[in-house]
């Protein structure tokens, strides 16, 4: 898979736009409601939605903004708890999904934060019934060691994913869909390191080692 880096820049704005639209459109419906909404308890209700399709949307920006963008500045290393606040806040939106954190190391090399934060985006998106997300982490002997497992009825994951995590995907079928996955089997190739993902009917897998600061 050769996608130049401004294809996949382009795949990623996409799948922003994509994710944001949504809370996004519900701000401009509660704004509309409330303009033309007169009764009191009604009004209320507006400004709770509003408020909710707010911290949703603010979450999500922050999540993405790590998760493909440059935040967390440019440094070696990253505090695992600013990934673990991020995860928090999207599965926080999403009361079927029980999350589970086992972290043996305070911080983790960027790149390995953001193939944290992608495979905790597809073990989510793997649980449209609900389930429990489980997600391990550890930098030891300079290598980082990622394990996040999904487990639900009727796992959702689409293995055009898996084929651009293990970068066997073709050019030519990359999409918004996969384009993340795409970018963290170019930064785990950087490092030298390998992603790996095992799929049943009611769990998902996935598993990254990085070697390298």
């Amino acid at each position: 898979m050769t996608t130049s880096s401004l294809e996949l820049a382009s795949l990623l704005c996409s799948r922003l736009c994509h994710d944001m639209l949504s809370p996004v459109g519900a701000l401009s419906n509660g704004l509309e409601l409330l303009a033309d909404e007169k009764d009191p308890e009604m009004r209320q209700r507006c400004f709770e939605l509003l408020d909710q399709s707010a911290r949703i949307s603010t979450d999500k920006l922050k999540f993405f903004r790590l998760a493909f963008g440059a935040a967390g500045g440019f440094g070696e290393m990253v505090p695992v708890s600013e990934a673990k606040v991020l995860v928090d806040g999207l599965v926080a939106n999403n009361a079927r999904i029980v999350l589970n954190w086992a972290l043996s190391s305070d911080s983790l090399p960027k790149p390995a934060i953001k193939v944290l934060l992608n495979f905790a985006l597809f073990g989510m998106e793997a649980l449209p019934r609900g389930g429990t997300l489980d997600i391990a982490a550890e930098f030891r002997d300079e290598t980082s060691e990622i394990v996040v497992r999904a487990a639900g009825q009727r796992i959702a994951f689409d293995r055009d994913i898996g084929r651009a995590l293990e970068g066997t995907l073709p050019e030519g079928e990359l999409s918004s869909r996969t384009a993340p996955a795409a970018m963290i089997h170019k930064l785990a190739s950087e490092q030298e390191g390998k992603l790996q993902y095992v799929l049943a009917e009611d769990a998902l897998v996935l598993g990254a080692v990085l070697p390298g600061a």
